[in-house]
């Protein structure tokens, strides 16, 4: 169906699909708060308005409209405003836009899902936006007179998706004992007793990986006899962006992080060399950068268009599903991997768990083995950093690894030559860095968890060596602590899935994490020019 937000010249909606992420969530103990998926989908299930300013606002406990006080920081129009309207304890957004379903179909508009407000709480309407020519307000309730509340500018204040009109009014609601559908009753019992065993293992056995540490059935979509539940089970959610926006619409790119001004002197003149060729190198990227609230999703667009909106300005964008015709994508299980190379000899980076450095030290931590093997003792039950295949290790694996590449395809945006595989066991790291080229990222098996930061936040995360950060992981608290600029950073995240490509522009700092066994390709070798290489300043 269509979904239209049609705009009057004066307005600018921030307007996004709406993400998974939580802080609260964030903050749970190994972030178990996503294991529940229902949480996470219900995060995303819709798009989001961001607020055009920031303020606080306090209620007195009266019920006229003079009983909340609202300040407002900067110079903002008073049409984007929040004001006290109705009274009773309620502060009004106006939304920028009129948003039309298609027919049949009503809008849910309510807060964001997940995400209490200390003091306040969003009230929630549906609205009939397959014919009526009103636009609607977002009102959010004091829930404790005295208080001051915040809202940060670009803080999502409200949320909405559509709903089809009528659907309750033809359902037919009742109860009935279980006993009555022996089918469903079986697999119940089943998986209650499976539950149980699988909760007295974890007991009994107190695995390390939080992985292990909980049962993953319906995440996965798997019944519990092991077959699969429905066919388009959904593990993640991703509304599409509203196309067209218009550029004073797009939210700051620093949503959560203060901005920052002036990069401070560096005495060593090669990494104020480097700075230099990075701010050369992106100075188309980061004006449009500006715009971004997270990295944009993309279904395969034309090469041209590739060229004009991502690659030349340096913008990274994640194109789902690019390669999910790949017969790789389908096939590449370990079994078939192991099959298919066989005991073949090649290479990859060991023992890095115990070394800190494992990143620039490459060559110390070359290890060889039968591919078989490799993949036995990457599958068999050991996780984490210690062995996996990487790019550098690609010239050393072209002829072991060659019956592999049959099963790929083409990228649009491509010559001819050929990727540099990745292989490994969930929990493999690659720690924060750039490139010196733009690469281009395509998933086959498994998952990969990135974060980006842009090029003009480098004077943020200590770069004293070559294109590498001090901070390591920006997700480290003892290592932010070390480095507190770092917080300051703005980063996204973004998940990367089967048959996914994730472009990365040449200087865009970046973090990869395994969350699964997983197979990556990176290329390089576009059709357009990719040297910035040849001008990186280097050690003297």
């Amino acid at each position: 169906m269509e979904l239209t937000c049609y705009l009057h010249p004066s307005w600018h909606p921030r307007i996004r699909p709406a993400g998974s992420k939580r802080e609260w969530m964030d903050a749970t103990p190994e972030s178990f708060a996503y294991r529940c998926l229902p949480l996470a989908i219900a995060n995303a299930h819709g798009w989001e308005v961001g607020s055009p300013c920031a303020f606080r606002a306090r209620w007195n406990g009266g019920q006229g409209v003079d009983a909340v006080e609202i300040e407002v920081e900067g110079d903002v129009p008073e049409s984007q405003r929040p004001v006290s309207l109705f009274g009773s304890g309620t502060i009004t957004f106006h939304i920028e836009g009129l948003i039309r379903t298609a027919p049949g179909y009503n809008l849910w508009v309510g807060g964001p899902p997940n995400a209490a407000k200390h003091g306040i709480a969003p009230l929630t309407g549906v609205i009939e936006t397959d014919w009526s020519p009103y636009t609607f307000t977002m009102n959010w309730r004091f829930t404790a007179p005295g208080e001051w509340v915040r809202f940060e500018e670009d803080e999502p204040f409200c949320f909405f998706y559509p709903v089809e009109r009528g659907l309750i009014d033809r359902v037919e609601a009742r109860m009935r004992p279980l006993s009555d559908a022996p089918e469903l009753e079986e697999a119940f019992m089943a998986w209650s007793a499976s539950r149980d065993a699988f909760q007295e293992h974890v007991a009994r056995t107190q695995p390390e990986a939080p992985s292990d540490r909980w049962q993953k059935l319906y995440y996965r979509g798997v019944c519990p006899n092991g077959e699969p539940g429905a066919a388009d089970h959904q593990a993640k959610l991703r509304p599409p962006a509203f196309q067209n926006a218009p550029e004073k619409g797009r939210c700051p790119m620093a949503t959560q992080a203060k901005a920052v001004v002036a990069a401070v002197s560096d005495p060593n003149p090669v990494a104020a060399q480097r700075q230099a060729w990075r701010e050369r190198t992106q100075k188309r990227q980061a004006a449009l950068a500006d715009g971004l609230t997270s990295i944009p999703i993309l279904p395969t667009i034309p090469a041209e268009t590739f060229l004009d909106l991502f690659y030349a300005p340096g913008v990274p964008v994640l194109i789902e599903g690019l390669a999910a015709n790949w017969p790789a994508v389908g096939q590449w299980t370990p079994e078939y991997l192991a099959e298919k190379v066989g005991h073949a000899e090649i290479t990859y980076q060991g023992g890095r768990n115990g070394a800190a450095d494992f990143e620039l030290a490459k060559d110390r931590h070359i290890r060889t083995m039968p591919f078989d093997a490799y993949i036995d003792a990457v599958t068999g039950g050991e996780t984490g950093n210690d062995a996996y295949i990487t790019a550098y290790n690609s010239t050393a694996n072209k002829a072991a690894l060659a019956p592999l590449m049959a099963d790929l395809g083409q990228v649009p945006y491509l010559d001819e030559a050929e990727g540099m595989l990745w292989i490994g066991p969930q929990g493999t790291f690659t720690p924060l860095h750039h490139d010196l080229t733009n690469n281009l990222l395509v998933q086959v098996t498994g998952a990969k968890r990135l974060h980006l930061i842009p090029p003009s936040e480098t004077h943020l995360i200590a770069n004293t060596r070559h294109v590498f950060s001090d901070v390591h992981d920006i997700l480290d608290e003892e290592k932010l602590a070390q480095y507190p600029a770092a917080r300051q950073a703005v980063c996204y995240e973004i998940d990367i899935l089967p048959g996914d490509a994730l472009f990365i522009p040449v200087g865009w700092w970046h973090q990869v994490r395994s969350l699964s066994f997983n197979t990556m390709l990176t290329y390089t070798n576009f059709l357009w020019p990719n040297d910035a290489y040849k001008d990186f300043p280097t050690d003297q």
